[in-house]
């Protein structure tokens, strides 16, 4: 059996006051990366109210467990829970915001109030449909996804689960609401970290011939870096090089011993990622010899891999949703930004899907980690609509 879906629009739509309060309050109380100690808190507290177990996991996250007490197979549910640390703007890019933050300098800026409020809803519903369900059902509330903090621990928590499949959504400022980015293969792009300091040796800047100029030789660096992005990575692979910090001396007279450059690579490609990092240590290692100087590597690695949905999983998501909601699924969206949700596939297939929340008329659809992002509150019930229609297909008796 599976829910009709007037009956989750219906079950969605009675829920709305409960959305606007509980996003509100969220969007209100942020907190930091492995810091979510009241929004854990919070979180739980629905979750009891609901009548689900919880499982607590090392830090702010844990999950909670719908069993339906029949047989079937077991979906996870995720949503992350921490904010940025960035200053709100009192408007976004319209008008003035429905409601702030009372915690500055710390932000939902990247929709993670919505995304939580998307899966208290869903639960809610799937809750008080259980006896119309088969299998179980496991909600994932992950800390720290911006910084990585809870992935891995959330992973090895979920390990004797055996969980079939993984479903997440992502809110997207850049995709109109009503509108549902889900495509198969990559969708995310994944990150590494670049990180190193050459070092010379410092001096008078009267006398350049006396000292070794890390600066020439991290300048250098960076040229040839822009080069080898041109002839050597696979133009069919693409692989960017967002460099974004340089920092290195403190007055115009005195050459420095040393100078760090940082940045990050995305990639969808995680082969021609591993050849971009050995790029940047092989032109950063034999550039700064032809100086005279050190290459010294702080952090080049991998962060992220890519989100890669399933091929199986999105279409029976495309069909589903599809069907429920006419006209929104949109199959060609890939986004350049990376998410820890990759992680979920040491467990099982997975699929993400963009819920678009962009609205000029209300403000919304300024970038995500911007001070003036801004979510419709619309998209809320429609990602609670997609979600709680994914999950009843997926759980259908075979």
């Amino acid at each position: 059996m599976t829910l009709g879906n007037q009956d989750i629009i219906k079950a969605v739509d009675s829920l709305s006051r409960y959305q606007l309060k509980i996003r509100r309050y969220l969007h209100e109380n942020p907190e930091l990366s492995g810091k979510e100690v009241q929004t854990s808190k919070f979180l739980k507290q629905q979750v009891k109210e609901s009548g689900l177990s919880i499982k607590e996991v090392d830090g702010t996250g844990f999950y909670a467990i719908l069993d339906t007490n029949k047989p079937g197979k077991t979906l996870g549910i995720r949503t992350d829970i921490d904010a940025l640390p960035i200053v709100e703007n009192d408007k976004n890019l319209k008008d003035d915001r429905l409601c702030r933050s009372k915690n500055d300098g710390v932000f939902h800026a990247c929709g993670h109030d919505g995304h939580m409020t998307t899966l208290l809803t869903a639960m809610k519903v799937l809750a008080n449909k259980k006896d119309q369900l088969h299998g179980k059902l496991i909600f994932i509330f992950e800390e720290g996804e911006e910084v990585g903090t809870g992935i891995d621990k959330m992973v090895k928590a979920l390990k004797d689960e055996k969980i079939d499949a993984i479903y997440g959504e992502h809110l997207a400022a850049f995709l109109e609401t009503g509108k549902i980015g889900l495509n198969a293969g990559p969708v995310m792009a994944g990150n590494a970290i670049v990180d190193f300091t050459v070092r010379g040796k410092g001096g008078h800047g009267s006398r350049p011939d006396l000292s070794i100029s890390p600066i020439f030789a991290a300048t250098n660096i960076i040229n040839g870096l822009a080069s080898a992005w041109v002839n050597r990575v696979d133009v069919t692979k693409t692989v960017t090089l967002g460099l974004g910090l340089i920092n290195g001396g403190t007055i115009a007279n005195v050459i420095p011993d040393e100078v760090r450059v940082a940045g990050s690579l995305r990639y969808f490609d995680t082969q021609e990622g591993n050849k971009a990092l050995d790029l940047v240590r092989k032109i950063g290692t034999l550039t700064a010899e032809a100086h005279e100087c050190e290459f010294i590597e702080n952090k080049i690695l991998h962060d992220n891999e890519p989100v890669i949905n399933d091929e199986n999983l999105t279409k029976l998501a495309q069909d589903s949703i599809e069907e429920i909601i006419p006209g929104s699924i949109d199959k060609e969206i890939t986004w350049f930004a990376s998410e820890t949700f990759a992680g979920y596939n040491k467990l099982c297939p997975t699929v993400f899907a963009m819920v678009g929340t962009k609205n000029d008329k209300i403000g919304s659809g300024a970038e995500h980690h911007n001070e003036y992002f801004d979510i419709d509150e619309e998209s809320i019930s429609i990602g609670a609509i997609a979600m709680v229609k994914f999950a009843s297909e997926f759980l259908k008796a075979d």
